[in-house]
């Protein structure tokens, strides 16, 4: 999002944090976020809405009363709120509006994990999913096929994953498979747990390591990680056999290389000059 919609999604995320900071509880929370997007599908499939929710040169009551007319007594009064905010702010883009609607679903289902105190598990369960499917052909290719609906996706989804997640893991994790709005289905899921990590306001640190690390050998990389950068860092592992020994880690842009094969790479270049 550029310029207006930028300023306008930050206004309404504010909008979200106040109708989620009352006395609802975690269900509340859910709740909203799968009715954002419910919101977001009925955005998506119809062009002419979009227009009318976004046009600048309509008035603020003209654009809430629309959105009043559609969602009304079909969303809760919270959800309610965060639609009417969404529909009185100025959008650069037509689509933006679908994209603010998108992206508050997701942050208010991690809100609602964040309060029952799973906002970890969610997280490091969207992760391992995500290279479950991009590690097995044979599920990359029925999460992409064009020829299956979504409702059977989701479907996939819920047999995978019903009763060995958290119930925000597999609310997102279906949602991302039923309507992933023209992106690869783990190009989504990357993109929840990026915002799960923006919740808990810590960086996210992808470790490659030759071999699979226990939990203690994971706590000391993300303590010093958490030292490196001074905020806390989330360590998600990928087993890498070309990483040959040490660990190789990602964080953001920036690359913290301390394997074999790359003190290796560096031995050779010296050897070579």
């Amino acid at each position: 999002m550029d310029g207006s919609s930028r300023a306008s999604y930050a206004a309404v995320r504010g909008t979200l944090r106040e109708q989620l900071s009352g006395d609802g509880n975690d269900a509340d929370a859910t709740t909203v976020g799968e009715q954002l997007f419910a919101v977001t599908s009925v955005l998506d499939s119809s062009a002419s809405l979009r227009r009318a929710l976004a046009d600048p040169s309509a008035g603020d009551d003209a654009k809430t009363g629309l959105a009043d007319r559609l969602f009304g007594g079909k969303v809760g009064d919270q959800t309610l709120a965060v639609v009417r905010a969404l529909a009185s702010k100025r959008w650069a883009a037509e689509r933006d509006l679908a994209d603010a609607a998108a992206g508050l679903a997701v942050e208010a289902v991690l809100t609602g994990a964040e309060r029952a105190g799973r906002i970890d598990q969610v997280e490091d369960e969207l992760f391992r999913f995500e290279r479950t499917v991009a590690g097995n052909p044979e599920l990359r290719d029925a999460m992409t096929d064009s020829q299956r609906s979504g409702e059977d996706k989701s479907g996939l989804v819920r047999t995978l994953l019903d009763g060995k997640v958290a119930p925000e893991t597999e609310l997102l994790a279906r949602q991302a498979a039923d309507h992933p709005r023209g992106q690869r289905y783990e190009r989504v899921l990357d993109s929840y747990v990026a915002s799960a990590a923006r919740l808990r306001e810590q960086l996210t640190a992808t470790a490659f390591v030759a071999h699979p690390l226990d939990e203690d050998q994971r706590q000391r990389l993300a303590g010093a990680l958490t030292e490196i950068y001074r905020r806390e860092v989330q360590v998600n592992v990928i087993v890498d056999p070309q990483v040959v020994g040490g660990v190789r880690v990602l964080v953001g842009d920036e690359v913290i290389d301390g394997s074999l094969a790359n003190r290796l790479d560096e031995a050779r270049r010296l050897m070579s000059r």
